[in-house]
């Protein structure tokens, strides 16, 4: 049977299905009619032969507590090879229902209340938020944008940062988002060796590992022998195969020491079981996925260059980010002059858009806009036609 869900460019309606995206935009003081490419999922239909899966699954109609047997970890360890280079065993694996559980369970399990937690800001939001509502301080290694148009580490405050805060937990987001750096090896190497300097943990968010466009994503532990020892790597196919709502991801601790402390948390939490049709479509997406896959890849990428070639053109004072990875590029509206709070009245009252607002990201944040480009072509031209609209029309204004 053949792959059936290859064409991206079909508006698929997603009113009506409790969508996050699509049906809750007065609920969260938006505007009913707002056009949404805010949170991270996509408006394709995942693969057929995971639907396929599910059905199958579905049909025979009862779903009592279940397990994964053994092609589940081999789907995973065969896409991790083949994508990542990336050898895993299975004693590694703990299973989660979601990243930002597991990051969570990380804060629990190796920080007390009052540590402080170091993140590289502007970051995905929910970083900060498991480190704040955990009773935790927020240590934050500031990203900062170069003239070459990409975000850059600044390594010695990095160091300074571990030192002067004492600290034991390092999120990494790699690929990061929103900034949409591919981590080169030189940048995870500064950063590993530094972590085992001081006995840093590091918990590196790789959600988005197979959306990296220029560079090639390493796996944070597979870059040196000794990282392995100090990893927490969070994977899923959620992002890859637009499977948020079926809440399973694969966390990957080789340290069994970390691991031990890690499940402990998951067991006094009483998470420990995930549904049967996250782990039911987490198997069909890795084993028979690649072509759905590679025919997506394909399609955002060229989103990518689509928007990026829009905004040079047509978007007077904003400025595209370099994108290397991820599937939210990242806007820079700070030469237009607007305050953040007239970008926000521009955005969702003007061009009656609901993107992702910087400040949501952190302080560094504000001026910019993260827009999801993982949509049909003609939705991410409505939506940037609707941008070069307001900003044409407030130019005028003044």
């Amino acid at each position: 049977m053949a792959e059936r869900n290859l064409d991206f460019d079909s508006i698929v309606n997603r009113k009506g299905t409790g969508s996050l995206k699509y049906d809750f935009a007065k609920r969260s003081g938006m505007p009913e009619d707002v056009l949404p490419l805010w949170v991270a999922d996509m408006d394709f239909k995942t693969s057929s032969y995971i639907e396929d899966a599910l059905i199958e699954r579905a049909r025979h109609g009862i779903f009592g507590y279940s397990e994964a047997k053994q092609p589940y970890f081999e789907s995973i360890r065969a896409w991790m090879k083949k994508h990542h280079n990336w050898e895993v065993e299975e004693t590694w694996l703990v299973k989660t229902p979601g990243v930002v559980l597991a990051l969570v369970m990380a804060v629990k399990a190796y920080t007390k209340p009052g540590d402080g937690v170091l993140i590289q800001l502007p970051v995905y939001h929910p970083f900060s938020e498991v480190i704040e509502n955990n009773g935790r301080k927020v240590v934050n290694n500031a990203l900062y944008l170069g003239e070459d148009n990409r975000y850059h580490i600044d390594f010695d405050d990095f160091e300074k940062k571990i030192t002067q805060e004492k600290i034991k937990l390092f999120f990494l987001c790699n690929p990061h988002n929103p900034v949409g750096r591919v981590w080169t090896k030189e940048e995870l190497t500064k950063l590993g060796d530094i972590c085992v300097k001081y006995h840093v943990i590091v918990v590196s968010d790789e959600i988005h590992q197979d959306f990296a466009f220029k560079g090639k994503h390493l796996v944070f532990a597979n870059v040196k022998k000794e990282y392995e020892d100090i990893s927490i790597v969070c994977t899923s196919p959620s992002k890859t195969f637009n499977l948020a709502g079926l809440v399973v991801s694969n966390i990957f601790i080789k340290n069994r020491d970390l691991r031990y402390k890690f499940c402990k948390e998951l067991d006094v939490a009483g998470t420990r079981q995930i549904g049967v049709m996250g782990l039911v479509a987490c198997e069909a997406a890795y084993s028979k996925g690649e072509e759905w896959y590679q025919a997506m890849f394909s399609y955002v990428a060229d989103n990518i260059n689509f928007t990026k070639r829009y905004v040079e053109t047509n978007l007077h004072g904003v400025r595209m980010v370099e994108q290397e990875g991820t599937y939210l590029v990242w806007l820079d509206f700070k030469e237009t002059g607007l305050s953040t709070d007239e970008l926000e009245e521009l955005i969702i009252h003007k061009a009656k858009l609901w993107l992702g607002s910087g400040k949501i990201f952190g302080e560094s944040g504000r001026g910019f806009q993260r827009i999801n480009v993982a949509c049909p072509r003609s939705v991410l031209l409505e939506a940037l036609e609707r941008i070069r609209k307001a900003i044409n029309a407030e130019l005028s204004d003044k």
